[in-house]
């Protein structure tokens, strides 16, 4: 397989891309995280990847494959964001624990005029959880740059999570397994 180009610095992606055996660069560039309003939940992680695509896509000089994903948390037609500190991670995990949300990802794929869009839904149970279990949680693993405040690769999914209905890895951040099937595809 080509080499493609990773419009992420996710420890995350990059780790599932590694896994998949998929060789790869890391070209970032700063893009707006905003969104309009109106979009359909599932569509604000594929208008943010687009995004993150484009701005790459525009810094390059010759045309390679581009990989661009977002991930977001779902709960109750919200969508909840990465924790802004210790307390709104404590209050997230909160809200989440002993509830069922939504964990979609958007995902890009460019390669010249070529454009491939998908996301990808998982839902994820988190059992009951103490408020001590949480505070232990928040204050090892800091998950202030996850959405959700969680990431299910850590101590919090092993022992918090009941249940997931979807991609294990989609809601690490990369439905790898489809996006391997797309770029066979289109290289």
């Amino acid at each position: 397989m080509e080499r493609i180009v990773l419009a992420s610095q996710s420890p995350r992606r990059k780790q599932l891309l590694e896994w998949a055996e998929i060789p790869f660069d890391v070209i970032v560039k700063d893009t707006d995280e905003s969104y309009p309003d109106g979009l359909h939940t599932e569509d604000i992680p594929v208008f943010i990847a687009r995004n993150k695509a484009l701005a790459v896509k525009n810094e390059l000089s010759h045309d390679r494959v581009i990989l661009a994903a977002d991930t977001v948390v779902v709960l109750d037609d919200e969508i909840i964001g990465k924790p802004e500190d210790r307390e709104d991670a404590i209050e997230i995990l909160t809200r989440l624990e002993g509830r069922v949300h939504q964990v979609i990802t958007g995902v890009v794929i460019l390669k010249d005029d070529k454009e491939i869009v998908f996301s990808n839904t998982t839902e994820v149970t988190f059992n009951p959880l103490s408020y001590d279990d949480i505070r232990y949680y928040i204050d090892k693993y800091q998950p202030y740059d996850k959405a959700g405040a969680y990431a299910i690769q850590e101590w919090i999914g092993v022992v918090g999570i009941g249940s997931i209905h979807g991609d294990f890895y989609n809601v690490m951040g990369l439905p790898v397994s489809r996006v391997v099937q797309e770029l066979h595809k289109l290289i």
